[in-house]
């Protein structure tokens, strides 16, 4: 079976349907302001469903230097999700549906050292999840059992990629960061904010958990550019703690160098089916094949290409 997902047809679970293994678009996942961008050619908006529900918004589709490139605004495409009510495995079956296979998430953050400086980008290498269990966070449950191992959730050679193409930008990148991940919509207390330092975090958001888990089990190459807005709240001076408008405000400041190194980013990308981020399911389910009914071998079968 190679044909792409489609629209569901009604009354349908569309496993059946699974997209091309040979697919090698990159995927671009943050706000919509991303794929404003003038090289950026768009051909298609594809409203698509999954058997989780629909995505949080139609998928962009396009080139972008020459590349494929589809694009999707994780909190709708009027910035109407909590980041509690984002369906990130459909946001991420969709994704992979259409021959995504690599994929760069953009997200405002929170610092918690003073050397990670409001503008500053920084890379997730390791997470802290602070969620509440309200986010669906597996695709696995309901008759099929998997353990994937986290210990190094992110995709070093995505990551790499990332790196290098901000090098050659000559932009400032902080690597090895780790995300701590809160489950808003509220800002954090002071107390909170130091619980997080003490805890190894760098910096704190409220997007990346569990989209990076989920990218894990959907074997897709994935990592996050986390564009640091503020110094959360653990600073004495109370004009340098966060508000919604002071973030907002410094994550479009910085929307056109992000826009550049991403980019930069999909020029740059190659894609290699060897990397260990595409055989993170060997291994890790528990359920034997035999017991599964042909609906759950369908999933996994997509989860696994």
């Amino acid at each position: 079976m190679s044909a792409v997902w489609g629209i569901l047809p009604a009354g349908g679970t569309g496993l059946n349907r699974v997209p091309d293994p040979k697919g090698s678009m990159i995927g671009i996942i943050g706000g919509t302001g991303l794929y404003g961008m003038e090289e950026l050619q768009l051909t298609e908006r594809r409203a698509l469903d999954t058997p989780f529900g629909a995505p949080s918004a139609p998928l962009m589709l396009g080139s972008l230097r020459g590349r494929p490139v589809a694009f999707l605004a994780r909190h709708g495409l009027a910035h109407e999700l909590l980041p509690s009510e984002i369906n990130f495995r459909a946001n991420l079956w969709a994704l992979k549906s259409v021959g995504v296979r690599t994929l760069v998430g953009v997200s405002a953050v929170g610092s918690l050292r003073a050397e990670l400086a409001p503008g500053d980008l920084a890379l997730p290498a390791q997470y802290l999840d602070f969620t509440k269990g309200c986010r669906a966070a597996s695709y696995f449950g309901n008759g099929v059992v998997a353990h994937v191992a986290t210990a190094r959730p992110i995709c070093a050679a995505t990551s790499a990629l990332v790196a290098h193409s901000a090098t050659e930008l000559g932009v400032l990148l902080h690597e090895n960061c780790t995300y701590a991940c809160v489950e808003g919509p509220r800002f954090g207390t002071r107390a909170e904010s130091f619980q997080l330092r003490e805890a190894g975090a760098d910096v704190v958001g409220m997007s990346n958990v569990p989209e990076v888990f989920l990218a894990c089990e959907a074997q897709l190459s994935y990592c996050s550019i986390a564009v640091v807005t503020d110094y959360d709240s653990w600073m004495d001076d109370p004009t340098q703690h966060v508000t919604a408008e002071l973030a907002l405000q410094r994550f479009r400041a910085n929307l056109a160098r992000i826009q550049q190194l991403l980019a930069s980013v999909v020029a740059n990308h190659r894609e290699d089916e060897t990397l260990p981020s595409r055989r993170t399911l060997a291994g890790a389910l528990v359920t034997p094949r035999e017991r599964m009914t042909e609906a759950q071998r369908a999933l996994v079968d997509f989860l696994s290409l």
